[in-house]
């Protein structure tokens, strides 16, 4: 048994034995509900930008996969692909809020996501152990991609997932860490959005959740009133207040990736505030809940 004293706990602090028996009791139920679990993890803004954040999002999905979880990570980086191209001598480029991807402009990305963005992602993970395996679309033809509109070249919206490489990771107690790009027929690369990305994973591996990590706390039914978080509601809700406009039109995107993802199998959708420390082992081992949950409805 440990005899540490407080002085020699990894942080300094000293911390309640009692506090801690608690959380692990609490946390039991869920372990056992979600082990075995696939669960995608859409990861994005603050919590990418923050190196404190960030190195605990890779703490808690390193700490989800020795519970027994199957996490899968997708990933943009529009903040870092706007970066380089700046410091290349190029100005990004935005039509309806999506990025102009030229040939020169998808070499970039490549860069920016799978060279700059993914490697951190997969090297934080991989601090304590190999655990982390770092994917784009074109791994075993994993995102295959349409061309969304001639006049953003090479942006692309997923019309295929092949899920075989991600098993065959899952299968070896790995995680997957997929960035933000796929191919089309022809092998040409393509600029995708992350979320639609994450929705396809996981309605092609049979997901149990979708959770997609933002700035936002949640749902709201007013964006302008962090108050009115709206804590669960079925796809009927969810396309009412699409139709009635009460949802801030940068979160509908989003919404309809989910509403596809969960029409298609997906279990259940949660978005969180991604700039809370640990926010994803608050929302799945604790009794507090946190964020928005999203679920079909009847029979559910």
């Amino acid at each position: 048994m440990s005899q540490h004293s407080a002085s020699e706990q990894p942080n300094g602090d000293a911390i309640d034995p009692h506090v801690t028996a608690d959380v692990l009791v609490e946390a039991l139920p869920y372990i056992q509900t979600f082990r075995g679990a696939r669960v995608v993890i859409k990861y994005g803004g603050h919590a990418m930008s923050s190196p404190e954040l960030a190195d605990l999002f890779a703490q808690d999905v390193v700490l989800m996969a020795h519970l027994g979880m199957k996490p899968i990570v997708v990933h943009g980086g529009g903040p870092q692909i706007s970066d380089l191209m700046r410091r290349l001598g190029k100005e990004p480029e935005f039509v309806d809020g999506l990025r102009v991807t030229d040939a020169e402009t998808v070499d970039i990305v490549r860069m920016a996501l799978i060279g700059q963005v993914n490697r951190q992602i997969v090297t934080r993970m991989n601090a304590t152990g190999p655990y982390a395996v770092g994917l784009g679309g074109e791994d075993a033809g994993l995102i295959r991609v349409t061309q969304r509109d001639p006049r953003l070249g090479f942006v692309g919206d997923v019309r295929q997932v092949n899920p075989e490489i991600i098993e065959k990771l899952l299968a070896e107690d790995l995680i997957p860490v997929v960035a933000g790009i796929g191919v089309d027929d022809d092998g040409n690369v393509y600029n995708v959005n992350a979320d639609a990305i994450a929705a396809a994973v996981a309605e092609s591996l049979g997901a149990q959740k979708l959770v997609y990590l933002t700035d936002v706390p949640g749902l709201l039914g007013d964006v302008e009133d962090p108050d009115s978080l709206i804590d669960s509601l079925d796809l009927d809700e969810l396309d009412r207040l699409v139709a009635n406009g009460a949802i801030h039109s940068g979160m509908v995107p989003k919404l309809e990736s989910i509403a596809a993802a969960i029409r298609g199998g997906v279990t259940r959708a949660h978005i969180l505030d991604g700039r809370i420390p640990h926010v994803l082992l608050v929302e799945l081992f604790t009794n507090r809940g946190i964020g928005t949950m999203i679920w079909e409805g009847t029979g559910q």
